[in-house]
Protein backbone atom coordinates (compact mmCIF):
# COMPACT_ATOMS: atom_id res chain seq x y z
CA UNK A 1 0.00 0.00 0.00
CA UNK A 2 1.22 3.27 -0.98
CA UNK A 3 1.21 5.60 1.98
CA UNK A 4 3.37 8.74 0.51
CA UNK A 5 0.41 11.15 -0.39
CA UNK A 6 -0.99 11.58 3.32
CA UNK A 7 2.95 10.92 5.07
CA UNK A 8 5.38 13.15 6.15
CA UNK A 9 8.86 12.76 5.67
CA UNK A 10 11.21 14.31 8.76
CA UNK A 11 14.50 15.23 8.04
CA UNK A 12 17.08 16.38 10.56
CA UNK A 13 19.68 18.40 9.77
CA UNK A 14 23.09 19.73 10.85
CA UNK A 15 26.14 20.66 8.66
CA UNK A 16 24.64 18.41 6.08
CA UNK A 17 25.26 20.24 3.03
CA UNK A 18 27.88 17.60 1.20
CA UNK A 19 24.74 15.10 1.53
CA UNK A 20 20.87 17.14 1.51
CA UNK A 21 20.93 18.15 -2.21
CA UNK A 22 21.53 14.23 -3.26
CA UNK A 23 19.49 12.78 -1.09
CA UNK A 24 16.46 15.13 -2.17
CA UNK A 25 17.15 14.42 -5.39
CA UNK A 26 16.71 10.98 -4.78
CA UNK A 27 13.50 10.79 -2.50
CA UNK A 28 12.04 13.41 -5.44
CA UNK A 29 12.24 11.02 -8.01
CA UNK A 30 11.16 7.82 -5.91
CA UNK A 31 8.04 9.68 -4.21
CA UNK A 32 6.99 12.51 -5.97
CA UNK A 33 3.82 12.62 -3.74
CA UNK A 34 5.82 12.57 -0.38
CA UNK A 35 5.76 15.75 1.61
CA UNK A 36 9.78 16.72 2.59
CA UNK A 37 10.30 18.58 6.40
CA UNK A 38 13.83 19.69 7.13
CA UNK A 39 14.63 20.55 10.29
CA UNK A 40 17.86 22.70 10.25
CA UNK A 41 19.42 23.22 13.51
CA UNK A 42 21.05 26.67 12.55
CA UNK A 43 23.82 24.69 10.44
CA UNK A 44 26.83 26.76 9.75
CA UNK A 45 27.50 25.22 6.16
CA UNK A 46 24.96 26.12 3.89
CA UNK A 47 22.32 24.10 4.55
CA UNK A 48 19.53 25.94 5.10
CA UNK A 49 20.69 27.88 1.87
CA UNK A 50 20.34 24.28 -0.06
CA UNK A 51 17.14 23.73 1.02
CA UNK A 52 15.83 27.16 0.18
CA UNK A 53 17.23 26.69 -3.45
CA UNK A 54 15.84 23.10 -3.90
CA UNK A 55 11.98 24.72 -2.78
CA UNK A 56 12.22 26.75 -5.85
CA UNK A 57 13.10 23.45 -8.22
CA UNK A 58 10.84 21.59 -6.41
CA UNK A 59 7.21 21.26 -4.61
CA UNK A 60 6.21 19.07 -1.29
CA UNK A 61 9.64 20.91 0.44
CA UNK A 62 9.11 22.54 3.16
CA UNK A 63 12.45 24.56 5.96
CA UNK A 64 11.61 24.24 9.56
CA UNK A 65 14.39 26.51 10.60
CA UNK A 66 15.78 26.32 14.64
CA UNK A 67 18.01 29.40 15.82
CA UNK A 68 20.36 26.62 17.33
CA UNK A 69 21.83 22.95 17.76
CA UNK A 70 19.52 21.34 20.40
CA UNK A 71 18.77 17.61 19.43
CA UNK A 72 17.66 14.79 17.36
CA UNK A 73 14.60 14.98 19.96
CA UNK A 74 13.93 18.37 19.81
CA UNK A 75 13.82 18.34 16.35
CA UNK A 76 11.83 15.37 16.11
CA UNK A 77 9.38 17.12 18.45
CA UNK A 78 9.20 20.19 16.37
CA UNK A 79 8.44 18.10 13.23
CA UNK A 80 5.80 15.82 14.70
CA UNK A 81 3.93 19.20 15.99
CA UNK A 82 4.31 21.03 12.09
CA UNK A 83 3.12 17.49 10.93
CA UNK A 84 0.06 17.26 13.55
CA UNK A 85 -0.92 20.93 12.49
CA UNK A 86 -1.40 19.91 8.95
CA UNK A 87 -3.14 16.64 9.43
CA UNK A 88 -0.59 14.11 8.67
CA UNK A 89 -1.23 10.67 8.98
CA UNK A 90 1.97 8.71 8.64
CA UNK A 91 5.37 10.44 10.25
CA UNK A 92 8.65 9.29 8.89
CA UNK A 93 12.10 9.37 10.52
CA UNK A 94 15.12 9.48 8.40
CA UNK A 95 18.56 10.50 8.25
CA UNK A 96 20.12 13.08 5.77
CA UNK A 97 23.22 11.57 5.48
CA UNK A 98 22.21 8.76 2.87
CA UNK A 99 22.90 5.68 6.04
CA UNK A 100 19.20 5.35 5.40
CA UNK A 101 18.43 3.77 1.81
CA UNK A 102 15.67 5.71 -0.14
CA UNK A 103 14.85 1.57 -1.46
CA UNK A 104 14.30 0.80 1.84
CA UNK A 105 11.92 3.89 2.57
CA UNK A 106 9.56 1.79 -0.15
CA UNK A 107 9.65 -1.03 2.09
CA UNK A 108 9.05 0.72 5.39
CA UNK A 109 6.00 2.57 3.44
CA UNK A 110 4.67 -0.71 2.31
CA UNK A 111 4.49 -2.42 5.91
CA UNK A 112 2.94 0.95 7.41
CA UNK A 113 -0.38 0.47 7.34
CA UNK A 114 0.20 -2.44 9.63
CA UNK A 115 1.60 -0.95 12.70
CA UNK A 116 1.29 2.22 14.83
CA UNK A 117 5.46 1.85 14.60
CA UNK A 118 7.36 0.33 11.65
CA UNK A 119 11.39 0.21 11.80
CA UNK A 120 13.44 -0.10 9.60
CA UNK A 121 15.69 -2.57 11.13
CA UNK A 122 19.26 -3.73 10.93
CA UNK A 123 19.04 -7.10 13.57
CA UNK A 124 16.62 -9.04 11.85
CA UNK A 125 16.81 -11.75 9.48
CA UNK A 126 17.46 -9.89 6.10
CA UNK A 127 19.15 -6.67 7.66
CA UNK A 128 22.64 -6.02 7.41
CA UNK A 129 24.85 -2.99 8.35
CA UNK A 130 27.78 -1.50 5.17
CA UNK A 131 31.04 -0.05 6.17
CA UNK A 132 30.64 0.78 10.04
CA UNK A 133 33.78 -0.07 11.84
CA UNK A 134 33.38 -3.54 14.67
CA UNK A 135 32.98 -1.33 17.65
CA UNK A 136 30.39 0.34 16.82
CA UNK A 137 28.09 -2.33 15.19
CA UNK A 138 29.37 -4.27 19.04
CA UNK A 139 27.86 -1.19 20.43
CA UNK A 140 24.92 -0.82 18.64
CA UNK A 141 23.81 -3.90 19.42
CA UNK A 142 24.57 -3.75 22.83
CA UNK A 143 22.47 -0.57 23.34
CA UNK A 144 19.67 -2.51 21.35
CA UNK A 145 19.96 -5.65 23.57
CA UNK A 146 20.21 -3.77 26.97
CA UNK A 147 17.08 -1.79 25.84
CA UNK A 148 15.05 -4.63 25.16
CA UNK A 149 16.05 -6.91 28.10
CA UNK A 150 15.84 -3.54 30.83
CA UNK A 151 12.32 -2.47 29.16
CA UNK A 152 10.74 -5.75 28.12
CA UNK A 153 10.78 -5.00 24.10
CA UNK A 154 9.85 -7.16 21.79
CA UNK A 155 11.70 -5.69 18.96
CA UNK A 156 15.22 -6.64 17.67
CA UNK A 157 16.65 -2.92 16.71
CA UNK A 158 15.54 -0.47 19.35
CA UNK A 159 17.78 2.26 18.47
CA UNK A 160 17.43 2.54 14.51
CA UNK A 161 16.50 5.77 13.65
CA UNK A 162 14.77 4.61 10.09
CA UNK A 163 10.80 4.86 11.45
CA UNK A 164 7.29 5.06 10.41
CA UNK A 165 4.90 6.24 12.62
CA UNK A 166 1.19 6.76 12.61
CA UNK A 167 -0.32 9.30 13.58
CA UNK A 168 -2.36 7.22 16.37
CA UNK A 169 1.18 6.68 17.71
CA UNK A 170 2.19 10.26 17.69
CA UNK A 171 -0.35 11.13 19.24
CA UNK A 172 -0.25 8.70 21.87
CA UNK A 173 2.94 9.02 23.56
CA UNK A 174 3.19 12.69 24.21
CA UNK A 175 5.52 13.44 22.38
CA UNK A 176 6.09 16.62 23.67
CA UNK A 177 7.45 15.70 26.94
CA UNK A 178 9.62 12.74 26.10
CA UNK A 179 13.06 13.45 27.81
CA UNK A 180 15.82 12.05 25.59
CA UNK A 181 17.34 14.59 22.81
CA UNK A 182 20.17 12.11 21.95
CA UNK A 183 19.70 9.03 20.14
CA UNK A 184 17.62 7.59 22.91
CA UNK A 185 14.49 9.83 21.56
CA UNK A 186 14.34 6.50 19.37
CA UNK A 187 14.26 4.17 22.89
CA UNK A 188 12.10 6.09 24.69
CA UNK A 189 9.54 6.66 21.95
CA UNK A 190 9.18 2.80 21.38
CA UNK A 191 9.14 2.09 25.36
CA UNK A 192 6.22 4.56 25.06
CA UNK A 193 4.68 2.79 22.22
CA UNK A 194 4.91 -0.66 23.94
CA UNK A 195 3.50 0.66 27.15
CA UNK A 196 0.64 2.26 25.42
CA UNK A 197 -0.48 -1.45 23.73
CA UNK A 198 0.73 -0.20 20.41
CA UNK A 199 1.78 -2.65 17.58
CA UNK A 200 5.37 -2.56 16.27
CA UNK A 201 6.39 -4.19 13.30
CA UNK A 202 10.12 -4.38 12.30
CA UNK A 203 11.38 -4.39 8.35
CA UNK A 204 14.78 -5.81 7.29
CA UNK A 205 16.87 -2.78 5.93
CA UNK A 206 20.73 -1.92 5.09
CA UNK A 207 22.42 0.69 7.24
CA UNK A 208 25.19 2.42 4.89
CA UNK A 209 28.02 4.52 6.72
CA UNK A 210 27.54 7.80 6.20
CA UNK A 211 28.04 9.10 2.75
CA UNK A 212 30.09 12.76 3.51
CA UNK A 213 30.77 14.16 6.83
CA UNK A 214 30.89 13.91 10.52
CA UNK A 215 28.90 11.63 12.36
CA UNK A 216 27.15 13.83 15.40
CA UNK A 217 27.35 10.68 17.66
CA UNK A 218 29.93 11.45 20.63
CA UNK A 219 29.67 9.61 23.97
CA UNK A 220 27.30 12.48 25.33
CA UNK A 221 24.68 10.54 23.77
CA UNK A 222 25.57 7.10 24.55
CA UNK A 223 25.09 8.55 27.93
CA UNK A 224 21.90 9.49 28.29
CA UNK A 225 20.98 6.42 26.08
CA UNK A 226 22.16 4.30 28.94
CA UNK A 227 21.39 6.34 31.69
CA UNK A 228 17.43 6.93 30.86
CA UNK A 229 16.83 3.14 29.66
CA UNK A 230 18.93 2.05 32.91
CA UNK A 231 16.66 4.40 34.67
CA UNK A 232 12.86 3.21 33.24
CA UNK A 233 13.89 0.01 33.33
CA UNK A 234 14.70 0.56 37.74
CA UNK A 235 11.06 1.80 37.84
CA UNK A 236 9.50 -0.59 35.82
CA UNK A 237 10.86 -3.43 38.05
CA UNK A 238 9.15 -1.30 40.75
CA UNK A 239 5.98 -0.95 39.49
CA UNK A 240 5.67 -4.56 38.73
Amino acid sequence: MKLSANSLLLIPTYNEALNIRTLIHEIRSTFPALQILVIDDNSSDGTAEIINQLMISYNKIELLSRPKKTGLGNAYRAGFAWGLERYFEYFIEMDADHSHRVSDLEKLLGQADKYDLTIGSRWVKGGQIIGWAKHREILSRFGSGYSRILLDLKVRDCTSGFRVFSRRAIESIDFQNIQSNGYGFQVETLYRLHEAGLSVGEVPITFVERREGVSKMHSGIVFEAMWNVTKWGVLKKLRV
